[in-house]
């Protein structure tokens, strides 16, 4: 079973509750109902002793890498002048502001003033720290610490079976709800990815079933639309029936699981991270448990295509913010798995003007 690493709970529970960043662009109920998940803010490797700057629900976040391994994450300014942290440097795992040199150590304790060696530092100068860890070659991070949460679940990531690939990440200048439903979407494949998957004689989606889950739900997807590329269509069983299940952690991720001929298996986790509520960076750890010995760089193209002929209708839709009214767009019977995703959303209490 895969496991997170590194988990670093964040320290200060005795700070006032947390108000919303600068010029944020979530209301505050639906901006309070999405800061207690966990969301992907950089790749393991781009996390170093270097400060690394990133932005999560319009809140500035800094992390840093310890000497252990571990990792630090918080918010990006010393409230001392407001200087960003993510410009200073670690040394000996203390974080250093730039402006006038303030250490911090990884609970968020300053230990130094340079200009009064010696003196009292009063309790204000403390870094508003956050949970961070470590996941499927991603840094993981939440904003606000309401309790244990668990991660998504990708157990085959760590498993010596299968073999994981990290493509680069895809900044989309879209809503993470809208990226997520276009992701559960069955019904586009002959239109969106007719250059890469999609069958154009292949349009009809047969019913599907949807299951709930604690973390949100199950949908089981069979249908004879072949997953192999244009180019490898030859290598697909006639009569073949393509099983692809959707398995949805709410808010903004999911794994879509597609099983190949010959019981090999494909991993997908969809990890969409709200930037702000209509810009998201994508993450989109994968890993299969067959050809194993393959050249990566064909997968990694292979992804690219399929994601940015979603990233091409997504980034136009309009109204840009998810409508969780199910009154406000036509449904038919293949968007069951979007209706579905719209309730879990309001089920978390977003409002139903929703603009994330």
């Amino acid at each position: 079973m895969a496991t997170a690493t590194n988990i670093v709970p964040a320290t200060d529970l005795t700070q006032p509750p947390t108000t919303l960043p600068r010029e944020c662009t979530f209301s505050e109920s639906d901006w309070k109902a999405l800061a207690p998940f966990w969301y992907p803010v950089a790749f393991s490797h781009e996390v170093t002793a270097a400060p690394y700057a990133a932005r999560l629900l319009d809140e500035r976040v800094v992390v840093y890498r310890l000497s252990n391994g571990s990792l630090a994450a918080a918010k990006d300014i010393c409230f001392h002048r407001g200087a960003p942290l993510s410009m200073g440097h670690v040394e000996n795992d203390e974080i250093i502001c730039k402006y006038h040199g303030l250490r911090y150590d990884a609970s968020g304790k300053c230990t130094c003033i340079p200009a009064h060696p010696g003196g009292a530092i009063s309790p204000r100068l403390r870094l508003h720290t956050f949970p961070v860890q470590e996941a499927f070659g991603l840094v993981w991070v939440r904003l606000v610490d309401d309790g244990p949460r668990p991660l998504p679940v990708m157990d085959e990531w760590s498993d010596p079976e299968y073999l994981p690939v990290l493509p680069n990440s895809v900044l989309m200048q879209a809503s993470a709800g809208r990226q997520m439903e276009g992701f559960l979407d069955v019904s586009h494949f002959a239109f969106v990815h007719v250059e890469t998957f999609g069958e154009l004689d292949n349009q009809e989606v047969p019913d599907y079933a949807i299951t709930k889950t604690g973390e949100g739900f199950v949908a089981d997807y069979f249908s004879t639309v072949s997953n192999y590329s244009r180019g490898f269509k030859h290598l697909n069983p006639p009569g073949f029936v393509w099983h692809r299940r959707f398995e949805v952690f709410l808010p903004f991720t999911a794994k879509l699981t597609v099983t190949f001929p010959g019981d090999g298996k494909l991993h997908i986790l969809n990890a969409a991270s709200p930037v702000s509520a209509r810009q998201t960076r994508l993450f989109v750890p994968i890993c299969r448990n067959f050809d194993k010995d393959a050249p990566l760089q064909s997968t990694l193209d292979f992804n690219h295509a399929v994601f940015a002929e979603d990233q091409a209708i997504v980034e136009q839709q309009y109204p840009e913010d998810l409508p969780l009214d199910l009154q406000a767009e036509a449904h038919f019977p293949a968007d069951r798995s979007s209706i579905a995703y719209r309730k879990g959303l309001a089920g978390l209490g977003l409002g139903r003007t929703y603009t994330a």
